[in-house]
């Protein structure tokens, strides 16, 4: 901290994120910066989701990379997982590029819908433009369980230590919402 203070007050220097120092208790702590946004202190987390709402993949990165840089790894992630690509897949506007979309179509992905279009052509992304609201309303549906997430199971803060810590804090927060989506879907009635 005193190095820091010292370049940044004394010497006028221009320190990077990466070299910044956020918290005395928690150094691992990163800043996140995104566009138009009040900035914040943690760690980008990317999670995966299907039709059954249950929380299918959950990644933690260090930094503040490019969501558009998190798209690729998380359908290799997928792939690993599920033997497969997804056929459709539906993110956040920032993971919206020309390069994602067609990496994402090369690797297998018949429909991409990126909630932002970003110059994109709908039709260049999935093949109709009923199949792009539905995936923009699945989007929306997902945003409700990460919403779910950070109010009923803690996300929004942790209060665990270190980097380790955090892990597990997000891991135990999805293990316990993925238990309760699957006590719902067994009290669900079964149609006859």
């Amino acid at each position: 901290m005193i190095n820091q203070t010292e370049r940044r007050v004394i010497k006028k220097e221009s320190v990077s994120a990466t070299d910044k120092v956020t918290s005395f208790f928690q150094p691992h702590t990163d800043i996140i910066v995104k566009k138009n946004r009040e900035t914040t202190f943690g760690h980008k987390v990317v999670f995966a989701s299907g039709g059954s709402n249950l929380i299918t993949d959950c990644f933690m990165e260090r930094g503040n990379p490019a969501d558009t840089a998190q798209l690729i790894p998380m359908l290799k992630r997928h792939e690993v997982i599920f033997g497969q690509m997804p056929r459709q897949v539906a993110t956040d506007g920032g993971y919206a590029s020309k390069d994602n979309l067609a990496q994402a179509k090369e690797a297998g992905v018949k429909d991409v819908s990126f909630s932002k279009k970003r110059g994109l052509a709908v039709l260049d992304m999935v093949k109709s433009n009923w199949v792009y609201k539905q995936l923009k309303n699945f989007r929306a549906g997902i945003e409700a369980n990460i919403s779910h997430l950070k109010r009923c199971f803690g996300l929004r803060r942790c209060n665990w230590s270190g980097w380790e810590g955090f892990q597990q804090y997000v891991l135990s927060s999805v293990v316990s919402y993925n238990l309760l989506v699957l006590a719902r879907l067994k009290l669900k009635p079964v149609s006859a």
